[in-house]
């Protein structure tokens, strides 16, 4: 199959537009990865865990669990397979440990993470309501990465949010624990019957798991060799999820952030959902110097590459919806 050619940048304006509207109708769903961490930080600035400046994208945090499980020389540095070494040498529990040590830090939300926590009230702003004919201000954000960035950065613009977390181990390992902005975390039981009062606030789905910072017993992680392994054979994510959740994915665009073609979450997240089918709506991807595998992997999944740097990206796109009229002039 012919790859497909990333889309540059004489072609961004037209596409931030055509972002830009579906985001005001509620039709757009970010999945973001570990890059979005490094939205807005320097090539040249490295990250290191004595620092909580800025979150560690994969690959950083690979050299980092290298370094203090002194993990083989010469071997690749894959985060999957440092973890699995991690794993089976030193244990799950020092990993989970290590991997605490890390997450369990104030980092700043990056320029994406801000924009996704604004969009509620600039949708509201500009009049995008259900009483103008638009979808209620429930937004869907699914996350691989497992720090509490995003979470911050809704609590910095006083938006109510909820999060759904996936279980990797123990006894609820394969089902969704549900934490809603006011009210106890409850495991989800069966998805055709499960309600989660959507309509007024943002769910972040972290579909590979998260730290707990106010409970290390509680993390949960899908990130060496055996996790992805289980979680490809013995979970169906689809059919855990509420069918409201399900249903939103099957009927938008998503536009994925700070992923390359060569993560496994994203792989896995997308045959574990989706299967080998492409979108069902025309997605797209932000991502620099994508490769002809990625534009490959991309193409077969109905989804538009473009190339162009991801704080750029992110300025350009909340601009945009800044300069939209008001949903009753006519937008």
């Amino acid at each position: 199959m012919q790859a497909a050619t990333p889309i540059m940048a004489e072609a961004l304006g037209d596409h931030i537009a055509r972002v830009c509207r579906a985001m005001c109708h509620g039709t757009v769903v970010p999945f973001l990865g570990a890059g979005v961490n490094r939205a807005g930080r320097s090539d040249d600035i490295p990250w290191t865990p004595e620092q909580s400046s800025y979150a560690p994208d994969g690959r950083e945090l690979a050299d980092h669990l290298a370094r203090s499980f002194k993990y083989p020389e010469g071997e690749p540095t894959e985060l999957v397979r440092v973890s699995q070494y991690v794993s089976v040498v030193e244990g799950t529990g020092e990993l989970y440990w290590g991997l605490h040590r890390v997450f369990d830090a104030d980092f700043p939300p990056s320029a994406v993470h801000r924009l996704l926590a604004r969009l509620p009230g600039l949708r509201a702003e500009k009049g995008y309501t259900p009483e103008n004919g638009y979808s209620p201000g429930f937004q869907l954000i699914v996350t691989t990465n497992y720090d509490d960035v995003l979470e911050r950065a809704f609590r910095d613009e006083n938006k109510p949010f909820g999060v759904l977390t996936y279980v990797a181990k123990g006894p609820l390992r394969g089902r969704f624990i549900s934490r809603p902005p006011n009210g106890a975390a409850r495991a989800i039981k069966k998805s055709n019957q499960d309600r989660l009062g959507l309509d007024d606030h943002s769910l972040i789905l972290k579909i590979h798991g998260a730290i707990d910072r106010a409970n290390p017993d509680a993390d949960s992680y899908v990130i060496s060799e055996d996790d992805y392994i289980d979680y490809l054979t013995e979970t169906s994510v689809a059919n855990a999820l509420p069918v409201k959740l399900n249903r939103q994915m099957h009927n938008a665009h998503f536009l994925f952030l700070g992923y390359g073609m060569r993560d496994w979450n994203l792989r896995v997240i997308l045959r574990r959902i989706w299967g080998e089918q492409k979108l069902d709506w025309p997605s797209w991807s932000v991502q620099r110097s994508p490769d002809d595998l990625d534009a490959q992997f991309w193409a077969k999944r109905n989804v538009e590459i473009y190339d162009v740097d991801l704080r750029e990206y992110v300025s350009r796109l909340e601009a945009c919806l800044r300069a939209l009229p008001h949903a009753g002039a006519g937008a």
